[in-house]
């Protein structure tokens, strides 16, 4: 039956809670206490339309995969539905969304985009201060975000002069799959937040260069619209995965990614709890700061006025998760070498992938695992930074390298970084972020320009090395020093 508005906003409580999606109505009381992100965060809206919370941080299918048919209880009838209509037509925007629009009009030419760095300050500008907080955050101090970036800077290349470098070959192979340079698309969630086709951009830009996606566990477009965005459906994607500590729901995701056609499970290991990302968490406030300063906005943040002492209010009202920290919260705690990889084994012939190793003695337990590759990575703050780790694998223990393939992400930013990360041993090198802030500024031109850049940038800087392949690229070409280069920048 059709509903009107005023039926659906008397179920705006605890015990009873209907959200308005699209237009459809739907009974989510006994999903609030499963929430990832909490209960509270869906009983704002309880009664009212959430689509507009709901749908950049939401693939489509979510409520399928978690809402029982039952609580699907249809759409709006037509009056309703052209009311909701005409408000959002009416809508005033926030201060937010002005922003946003003028640094959109007001943004460089695509090619007078020169680095990483460049697209990154283009991004900021043009990010809503929810997506930037998201994008941008990293737990507690940021020490390790940062160091990740800053510790490329301690390494040095030894050239070798008076070699043919006039044709240089940056191709390689990813678990036998041909790419067209040493780099891959990183798992990054929540692509919508910064553009509307999401994900999609980073599909149809790696379709395009010729290099590896891999596809997050928590991406906001549902698997079969990432597989179906692929210009060429032999395009190769990598599936990562979050494992849910419902075996059931874990065992699903595996299996629905290896009907689409992907082609290697990426098990993230290393943010099995939310990591305290306060700039994230910070958000909320923020925004409702700023349209408390315009009387004519009706805030409808959690941060209102409570009364002196009542803590207990204080402290309800404050969600801590942030949008990162809620993806995190079903993830299996109780993951281990003996029990998961077996597991993961069991139900899937696709090659496995460790992604967060953060020391030499876990690649070296990865590798008597029997997984077919790793990658070093880190989510927590004070982890070592993972060219430090890559280095310190190919120290310790460079028969690991001929074991298994080795990967790193973590800090990229330049094609020297990518060089000295293959000369240490790694295959090749992931970057999230920039792809994420790339596509947020240009969309999949965005995403094409990255790669673009950062080949004209390992080329050079193959060049300059003496190395004319991939292979040439080898340890005794990077030094590591002591002291500080002072140009380096965070």
């Amino acid at each position: 039956m059709p509903w009107t508005l005023l039926q659906v906003a008397k179920h705006n409580t605890s015990s009873s809670c209907w959200v308005i999606i699209n237009k459809k109505v739907y009974d989510v009381t006994d999903f609030l206490p499963e929430h990832p992100g909490g209960s509270s965060i869906i009983l704002k809206y309880a009664g009212k339309d959430a689509t507009a919370a709901y749908e950049p941080i939401h693939p489509p299918d979510a409520l399928e995969k978690n809402l029982s048919p039952e609580k699907h209880l249809g759409e709006l009838d037509a009056a309703a539905a052209k009311e909701l209509t005409r408000k959002a037509e009416n809508r005033e925007k926030t201060k937010d969304e002005i922003r946003v629009e003028m640094a959109q009009q007001q943004k460089p030419a695509l090619n007078r985009v020169l680095n990483l760095q460049d697209m990154e300050d283009v991004a900021r500008k043009v990010l809503s201060f929810r997506a930037l907080g998201y994008y941008s955050s990293a737990s507690d101090d940021e020490i390790t975000h940062n160091q990740n970036i800053l510790a490329f800077s301690r390494l040095f290349f030894s050239p070798r002069v008076l070699r043919p470098v006039s044709i240089c070959d940056t191709s390689t192979t990813l678990l036998s799959t041909h790419t067209s340079l040493p780099i891959f698309i990183s798992p990054a969630a929540l692509a919508r937040l910064g553009h509307p086709l999401g994900e999609a951009n980073l599909t149809r830009g790696a379709h395009r260069t010729n290099i590896i996606q891999i596809v997050s566990s928590d991406a906001s477009l549902s698997y079969e619209a990432i597989a179906d965005a692929r210009p060429d459906p032999n395009q190769v994607l990598w599936f990562q995965l979050y494992k849910n500590k419902d075996r059931v729901k874990a065992e699903a995701r595996v299996r629905e990614a290896v009907k689409l056609g992907y082609k290697a499970i990426c098990l993230t290991v290393d943010a099995i709890v939310a990591g305290n990302r306060e700039r994230d968490i910070r958000v909320p406030w923020m925004l409702d700061d700023m349209e408390k300063l315009d009387s004519a906005h009706e805030v409808e943040g959690d941060d209102a006025v409570r009364a002196p002492g009542d803590t207990k209010m204080e402290e309800m009202s404050i969600n801590i998760l942030g949008t990162a920290g809620a993806l995190s919260n079903n993830n299996d705690r109780d993951m281990t070498w003996t029990k998961t990889i077996p597991w993961l084994r069991s139900i899937t012939k696709l090659p496995i992938v460790i992604k967060g190793i953060q020391c030499v003695a876990d690649a070296v337990l990865a590798a008597e695992a029997g997984v077919d590759g790793i990658i070093i990575s880190n989510h927590g703050d004070y982890s070592l930074p993972s060219i430090e780790v890559l280095y310190r694998l190919r120290k310790e223990r460079p028969d690991i390298f001929e074991k298994i393939e080795v990967y790193m992400d973590g800090g990229v930013r330049r094609g020297t970084d990518v060089i000295k990360a293959i000369c240490l041993g790694a295959k090749a090198v992931g970057l999230g972020r920039p792809f994420l802030y790339a596509q947020s500024a240009y969309g999949e031109a965005g995403v094409v320009r990255l790669v673009r850049i950062l080949e004209r940038e390992i080329v050079s800087g193959m060049q300059m090395l003496g190395a004319r392949s991939l292979n040439d690229l080898i340890p005794e070409m990077v030094v590591k020093v002591d002291w500080q280069s002072r140009s380096a920048k965070l």
